[in-house]
């Protein structure tokens, strides 16, 4: 079977990186997969590509794959990149595709629930009443308010030792420019993006943050996209809290949403705690893989 493989580009950059594609289709046209290849662009990360890559079910196990890849990695040799990172599910083709293929795991993630419907609402509201002395919470929708830009985008740091075991993800440096243009991508999409942020009294100060991705018609799940709190007012209590106050905004401002997922790299036991104790049930496990270029 001939393959003939298009290249694509992505016709707009995003504010930290841009996007190659390739499509795959046969001698008579029809598509049979097609792969991503993102670029970072931003300081610290520009050595990284990230690939996903996806092929028909019908059309496995025929070289399509292996096309795609080929292309990407050529690509990002080209671009002159160091690292490509991709995701499968455990245990799918996918997964079995890239370790075949010289990707090396290096991050486990998994996967959690909450179904809404099923909610404590009174567990919740009480670890959201629950005092925390020299701390309040404060919330938003869309982009950070002006007073709060430059400290939020300090806080930002918080993810930086996140654990991700042996992947060469570089360090993601956060300023005000990046901070509202993350938000706008979410707003250009149709989805709501809210923050709860935790503000330390003494200096007015954000410490930590929560951040929930809800689709625009408020219906089907919502998606955490991070929740983290700086290392020096860790061990207080401030990531459950947070969460639970995401938590609850959602339920009263979306009725109509089924549930809340995130996910959580295997080995970070403390923020795996904190989905534990507010009602989060595990649905699968990823896996993160990497090509040393």
């Amino acid at each position: 079977m001939s393959f003939h493989v298009t290249p694509l580009a992505d016709p707009e950059a995003a504010a930290s990186s841009r996007r190659l594609a390739w499509l795959v289709s046969g001698d008579d046209g029809i598509p049979l997969g097609s792969a991503f290849l993102r670029l970072f662009t931003k300081e610290g990360q520009d050595h990284l590509a990230e690939l996903e890559l996806a092929v028909h079910g019908a059309e496995r196990r025929q070289g399509v794959g292996t096309r795609l890849l080929e292309a990407a990695v050529g690509a990002a040799k080209a671009e002159r990149r160091r690292s490509v990172i991709a995701q499968a599910v455990q245990g799918s083709p996918g997964d079995l595709f890239l370790a075949a293929r010289g990707f090396r795991q290096v991050l486990a993630l998994v996967y959690a629930r909450l179904a809404l419907p099923d909610l404590d609402r009174a567990a919740i509201d009480a670890l959201v009443e629950l005092p925390h002395p020299g701390y309040r919470l404060t919330e938003w929708e869309g982009t950070v308010p002006g007073a709060l830009a430059r400290s939020f985008a300090d806080s930002r740091r918080a993810m930086d030792d996140m654990p991700m075991d042996g992947t060469d993800f570089g360090t993601v440096v956060w300023d005000v420019d990046r901070v509202v243009s993350a938000a706008e991508a979410v707003a250009r999409r149709g989805d709501l993006l809210h923050t709860v942020a935790a503000v330390h009294e003494a200096d007015g100060t954000v410490v930590g943050f929560s951040e929930l991705v809800v689709p625009g018609d408020g219906l089907g799940d919502g998606q955490h996209y991070g929740t983290a709190v700086l290392p020096e007012h860790r061990g207080r209590g401030i990531a459950r809290w947070m969460k639970a106050a995401s938590i609850r905004h959602a339920r009263r401002r979306h009725p109509g949403l089924s549930g809340l997922c995130t996910d959580t790299a295997e080995g970070n036991a403390p923020m795996r705690a904190v989905n534990d104790a507010l009602g989060y049930v595990p649905t699968h496990k990823a896996v993160e893989y990497q090509l040393d270029l």
